[in-house]
């Protein structure tokens, strides 16, 4: 089967939970810590899990100078980056009716490396993403640590992205009245810090302590 650039862009099933506002696009990537970037190599496929950061018009993503994946992208390889969330499971009366609360996005296009006089700030948005204020309480990263790290950047570019986003109960019709239906939710929250064994005594810093007890 043969797919068009437009094919891999529109929803074929259920297209009325695809959100076309840049604004639903960019909730859904500022919510997820996590992603998975693809790519093709020689013809097989390629995904790599990786951390994530929305900065403006662009995704910034980093790893090793040494991972594969990265080095593909970087020399101009096409790639898709996908982000997903559960947020609830939906109990009907029937299994064929049961679903899922989601949210969820892909945005294709090409990575570029990020020129060296913006790699630092790009890094900092990555680590503020997951710990907010952290990096103001470490030391600076040394040359030789910036000279090991890939930083890269997709430009988010309208008709390269698509989200897709499932709310509510279920759809069909009680098939049972006797059976339970509803939500049932599911929250992601940050637990109580636990220090390396030979840092117990030390105290929490402001990023971490603001970190515990929040939602993602």
């Amino acid at each position: 089967m043969t797919m068009s650039a437009d094919d891999l862009l529109r929803l074929h099933r259920k297209p009325d939970r695809a959100h076309a506002a840049r604004a639903d696009l960019d909730a859904v990537l500022d919510a997820m810590l996590i992603g998975t970037l693809s790519t093709v190599v020689d013809g097989l496929p390629w995904a790599v899990p990786t951390l994530c950061a929305r900065d403006g018009d662009h995704l910034l993503l980093h790893g090793s100078t040494g991972a594969g994946a990265f080095r593909q992208v970087a020399a101009g390889a096409p790639a898709a980056f996908t982000v997903a969330c559960l947020d609830a499971i939906v109990v009907a009366d029937s299994l064929f009716d049961h679903s899922a609360n989601y949210r969820s996005a892909v945005v294709r296009g090409q990575l570029e490396p990020v020129p060296e006089e913006e790699q630092w700030d790009a890094l900092i948005s990555l680590s503020e993403r997951p710990l907010p204020g952290r990096p103001a309480e470490v030391v600076d990263m040394t040359r030789k640590e910036l000279a090991a790290t890939l930083t890269l950047r997709m430009p988010i570019i309208d008709g390269n992205w698509i989200v897709k986003i499932r709310s509510g109960g279920a759809g069909e019709a009680d098939r049972d009245p006797e059976a339970w239906r509803g939500v049932v939710p599911l929250q992601e929250v940050w637990g109580d810090p636990v220090p390396e064994p030979d840092r117990v005594d030390q105290p929490l810093p402001d990023s971490v302590r603001r970190l515990r007890g929040t939602r993602n």
